[in-house]
């Protein structure tokens, strides 16, 4: 059975001959404010719509306690993934409109930390489908109502603030941050209260996985890119961050897709960091 060695990407002419042969769940987790809207408006035909903040996070009153973005219970989500008729055996297809690196990605990390086989993320996301003329719909979707989808623990290797904390100055682990240089820089930062990044971390932007086109990099290219960075450190000592446990996801699948091993995600990231840590200005 070749499912499970099933790539974390696919493209959208492989999602057009899977279509004609195979029953998928089709998943547009575009995010952003007007994003139901434009869902509403147009999305890839068959598509059921997962919003980020209420399907894929359980925002929290305190962002200091988790971030802006924390991980549902595993209750919640089983309960959502029967609500859109995802069983076991469901084959799931993700996409957004930020080429599929933004919540489709964090979707994807959430399915295959519940130990789920069968899901991939459309390579190039919303705007590639558009492009060649993938079959688009306004009507609105129906799920198979689906049996609540048993779930026990996330099973991804993730850590917390603690964890970063303790270990962001040893040489023998390594933290990724993932957002914009210029947010790592402490130049800009358009979400949270305060600039700069965790001290210790590393910066690898998200975007950078992509090509100019939206499309991720070869496996090949994205597996050098990565050994280059993580110098033979073992997944356990790799930590990989970004804004808020939703970009960091991206990076993750983009390791996954070069044939590595998935390190650690900290959810929290720098939404958390950055509301506990006492701000030490632009050097941090």
């Amino acid at each position: 059975n070749m499912n499970h060695n099933l790539t974390p990407l696919i493209s959208v002419q492989e999602l057009i001959v899977l279509k004609q042969t195979t029953p998928i769940i089709l998943i547009d987790a575009s995010a952003g404010a007007d994003s139901k809207e434009k869902y509403n408006q147009q999305h890839l035909k068959g598509a059921l719509y997962v919003d980020l903040n209420t399907d894929l996070t359980d925002i929290k009153e305190d962002a200091s306690k988790g971030g802006r973005h924390p991980l549902p219970s595993t209750i919640e989500f089983g309960k959502l993934l029967a609500k859109l008729g995802i069983t076991v055996s469901s084959h799931v297809i993700i996409y957004d409109d930020k080429n599929s690196s933004n919540a489709a990605a964090r979707f994807w990390w959430m399915l295959k930390s519940i130990g789920h086989k069968k899901v991939q993320v459309l390579n190039g996301g919303y705007q590639a489908a558009l492009k060649v003329g993938f079959e688009m719909s306004s009507k609105p979707e129906a799920p198979l109502i689906a049996e609540a989808y048993p779930i026990t623990t996330w099973k991804l290797p993730m850590a917390d603030m603690n964890e970063v904390d303790d270990v962001r100055l040893n040489k023998e682990y390594l933290i990724i941050d993932a957002r914009d240089k210029i947010r790592y820089d402490g130049i800009k930062e358009p979400i949270d209260l305060i600039a700069g990044h965790i001290p210790g971390a590393i910066n690898i932007p998200f975007s950078t996985n992509l090509d100019a086109d939206g499309f991720y990099l070869t496996p090949d290219v994205l597996k050098e890119k990565y050994l280059n960075a993580l110098e033979n450190k073992d997944k356990e000592h790799v930590i990989v961050h970004c804004g808020s446990g939703v970009t960091a996801c991206h990076t993750l699948l983009a390791m996954a897709y070069a044939g590595l091993e998935i390190p650690k995600l900290y959810v929290g990231s720098w939404s958390e960091w950055s509301r506990n840590a006492k701000p030490i200005g632009k050097n941090l």
